[in-house]
């Protein structure tokens, strides 16, 4: 009797023992992304081969050193649907969709949930918590972890679209994903990886930085911040997701890097290639916005709103979402996020969604050209010329050779920028909006504000 019990106890222990466990964002109601071979991966303990079952068809895999992965193949968008993980045991997931999933990431403004935060609102939050019940909106928010080496799994739990779950979540994300959702009419997966406070160091890999940045210096130091510190939220928030399949990532952050803007650029536009590489899915999408204006924190701000700027320039298919209209001055946390959400979707629905016939970026300075004393200054997207939205123009300054910035005029003719100052003479640099705090009032005719921009590259 005791030889038959210690053996019906190892056999049960080993049951137990013996298991494939899928990653931790394969749960009953994900999306997964359509139109793309779906990658399905996961751990096994004791298993030679893992078995998929998804849409009628079945797939075996191979485990290798205790992981398994494996690629359905491409589905068009629908559900709900049903997908069985079999090993030694046998996960069943329900309520699977399939249609577009964003990643969205950054620091505190995209992890403002949608009920705003004490004594921070989000304009038109009531309403929209009210109105968010929606099943073919889902989201995912990943749970706050710092790691000194790369992570296999995170916490998170993929819940519906309503009132109890979307007052929580990120705004910007929501917004987004809402205005995607009804465009499309298709299931939207939305998966918030944020932390606020966060420089781009942190969500950088370390192979990156100790590769591309072994000389700079000015990384985090305090220790009661270790949140900080570079890699340690790649590992923790990022890396547990790949190579899950999305469509691509939005972006809001910066504020956390403007004292040390000027490596901005290269290390934003590394840390957007090594998620790329990592995933292994090719350019997918990455758009981001730009920071708001905020009336303290000094002229680093327009210098990383350049930085941001020179970044879209310098990675292809990225794209920038300007809030140089939206910003408050005493409040690092705009109460805007819905326009946030919508501008990015907007670049989003025009560049990979087919819908050519919108505007989705505000004006970008494209040159300059000098008459007497005024400067006419060409945009980019800017096809039916620019508008005010009867704000009055204000923000530029006029320089000379002599490099000093005076308070310049600027009006719209017939559509274009002309900007002079009565005080400089043989103008030969223009700049809008460097300053910490403007409200902007350059829009194209669609509505988007134009980003800051000067026409000079000096040091100040």
């Amino acid at each position: 009797m005791k030889k038959f019990l210690f053996i019906a106890i190892f056999i049960l222990c080993q049951s137990a023992i013996a298991e494939v466990i899928p990653n931790s964002l394969f749960q009953n109601n994900m999306v997964l992304q359509r139109r793309q071979p779906i990658a399905v991966f996961g751990k096994a303990t004791s298993e030679k081969f893992v078995e998929i079952s998804f849409k009628d068809k079945t797939y075996t895999t191979k485990v290798k050193d205790g992981y398994w992965i494996i690629f359905l193949d491409k589905s068009q968008a629908g559900g709900p649907y049903t997908l069985t993980i079999k090993g030694e045991n046998e996960v069943v997931l329900s309520n699977i969709l399939v249609g577009e999933v964003w990643l969205c990431s950054g620091q505190s403004n995209m992890e403002m949930p949608v009920q705003g935060n004490k004594g921070q609102p989000i304009n038109g939050s009531n309403l929209a918590i009210l109105n968010s019940e929606n099943s073919q909106i889902r989201l995912f928010k990943v749970g706050k972890k710092m790691a000194s080496e790369p992570l296999n799994s995170c916490e998170g739990e993929w819940t519906l679209a309503k009132p109890e779950t979307v007052k929580g979540f990120s705004a910007t994300a929501y917004f987004f994903g809402k205005m995607l959702q009804e465009t499309l009419n298709i299931p939207i997966g939305l998966i918030n990886s944020s932390w606020g406070g966060t420089p781009a160091e942190a969500w950088t890999p370390k192979e990156i930085i100790d590769s591309e940045f072994k000389d700079f210096k000015g990384w985090n130091t305090d220790d009661s911040k270790p949140q900080k510190n570079p890699s340690v939220l790649y590992n923790g928030m990022i890396h547990p997701l790949k190579p899950y399949t999305i469509k691509g990532v939005i972006w809001y952050q910066g504020e956390a890097n403007k004292n040390y803007y000027q490596n901005y650029t290269y290390l934003f536009s590394s840390m957007i290639k090594s998620w790329r590489t990592n995933w292994n899915q090719g350019d997918f999408p990455f758009y981001f916005v730009q920071i708001a204006p905020l009336g303290w924190g000094g002229d680093n701000q327009a210098f990383l709103r350049e930085a941001q700027l020179k970044t879209m320039h310098a990675v292809p298919n990225t794209g920038m979402a300007v809030t140089l209209d939206i910003g408050e001055k005493g409040n690092i946390h705009p109460a805007e996020k819905q326009k946030v959400g919508e501008r990015l979707a907007l670049w989003a629905l025009a560049k990979d969604y087919g819908y050519k016939n919108i505007q989705y970026s505000g004006p970008v300075y494209k040159s300059m050209s000098v008459a007497e004393n005024k400067v006419a200054i060409e945009f980019d997207y800017a096809p039916n010329g620019l508008a005010t939205f009867g704000k009055e123009l204000h923000g530029f300054k006029v320089a000379g050779a002599d490099k000093f910035f005076y308070e310049a005029d600027a009006i719209l003719l017939k559509g274009k920028l002309i900007v002079w100052s009565d005080k400089v003479e043989h103008p030969i640099a223009v700049r809008y909006g460097w300053q910490d705090w403007v409200d902007g009032s350059l829009f194209n005719t669609a509505g988007l504000p134009a980003s800051s921009f000067r026409t000079d590259n000096w040091d100040n």
